[in-house]
């Protein structure tokens, strides 16, 4: 992204506790619409321009929900799997301490990669407040992404981009790349909500394929057993980039970042792609895509589920309160954008970003 714009990044820091050996960013993006919200990633390589980034999708993420949040991101430079659990918590406490200043008066903290309820509630213990960081354990007051509010916004997007294309979820042949906090849900609420034929999962080791439709029960307990989705029976296995190509109508990318490549466009045989992924493909191939008739819902219109959680979290909301919500808000926006879409001849994501920067703009 460009350095800095009309809309910001309001404010960049790095902290560094050699102590504990701590490196973090955090990318205050834009605070129009109230203070900025935005998770916590922890990988090896997360750098400030990906922060940044991911920083500029949450304050257009957090408009086209219509929650007053603005956008911010932050970031942890450590492998969690190179380090113990204890190690963990204490760069996360440090990391909390390093964000006193800002949080919870501008900052609004939460999981991401890497990063869950057990860490959340150490960041919030550390921090003092309830209100610095959502994702909570449940007896903390918490709405934790493991309940699914992200993956059933995705169902819900779904629901009514399908419709768009003419397509019934009943019947139609669904692939869904990864398998783990979006798209295993994605697959629960398809199952209990349509009955649904997911017909292929991947996670990180590889992917199963069996055009009959894989059985969700069986397939979490293979998971959970055998640490991949590969070794579902019957089924094909094949490589997780592979995902792409197979005969569906609906893919849902809902893992890593850039899994379609220019060279992939035209091996896609779906109809309809939900972005339950940040950033799965680069604008410049959704426009291609769209060009080519395939119906492309963003991934800040999609899977929008988690922060609409975690606002209903930071003003004490139930669980139920936080599904009714997501299910209100994902299906109003999600239609709000494709017809944009239709009525100006534009890409979803055009339209999206649009109706987001005027929310922005108007407070602003």
């Amino acid at each position: 992204m460009t350095e800095y714009d009309n809309f910001g990044p309001e404010k960049v820091m790095r902290v560094y506790d050699p102590k504990v050996g701590m490196r973090g960013i955090v990318v205050i993006d834009n605070t129009a619409l109230g203070v900025s919200k935005g998770g916590i990633r922890m990988t090896p390589s997360v750098t400030k321009n990906e922060v940044a980034l991911l920083a500029r999708t949450m304050t257009w993420k957090n408009a086209l929900a219509g929650i007053p949040f603005g956008g911010a991101k932050s970031g942890i430079v450590a492998d969690d799997k190179k380090i113990s659990k204890e190690e963990k918590l204490k760069i996360v406490r440090s990391f909390s301490k390093a964000l006193k200043e800002i949080c919870p008066s501008i900052y609004v903290a939460g999981p991401d990669m890497n990063m869950a309820q057990e860490e959340m509630r150490v960041f919030a213990e550390t921090n003092g407040s309830m209100k610095a960081c959502t994702g909570k354990p449940k007896e903390m007051g918490g709405l934790p992404h493991e309940l699914g509010s992200t993956g059933f916004g995705v169902h819900r997007a779904m629901h009514v981009a399908a419709e768009r294309v003419g397509l019934e979820l009943s019947s139609a042949k669904i692939g869904i790349e990864g398998f783990g906090n979006v798209g295993s849900f994605v697959a629960k609420f398809l199952k209990e909500h349509d009955n649904a034929k997911v017909v292929a999962v991947s996670d990180s080791k590889g992917a199963i394929y069996n055009d009959d439709g894989l059985d969700f029960e069986k397939l979490s307990k293979v998971k959970k057993e055998t640490g991949s989705v590969v070794n579902y029976k019957p089924g094909k296995p094949f490589p997780c980039s592979k995902i792409i190509d197979l005969p569906v109508d609906i893919l849902v990318p809902a893992a890593i970042p850039d899994l379609i490549q220019s060279g992939d466009v035209n091996k896609i045989k779906a109809k309809l792609i939900v972005e339950g992924s940040n950033i799965p493909m680069t604008p410049e191939l959704e426009e291609v895509l769209h060009k080519k008739g395939v119906l492309v819902v963003p991934d800040f219109v999609a899977n929008a589920g988690g922060v609409i959680s975690s606002y209903m979290e930071y003003r004490g909301g139930t669980e139920k309160e936080m599904f009714e919500m997501v299910k209100k808000k994902i299906t109003e926006n999600t239609k709000l954008i494709l017809e944009r879409s239709e009525e100006k001849k534009i890409k979803p994501r055009d339209a999206a970003l649009e109706i987001a920067k005027e929310r922005v703009l108007e407070k602003m």
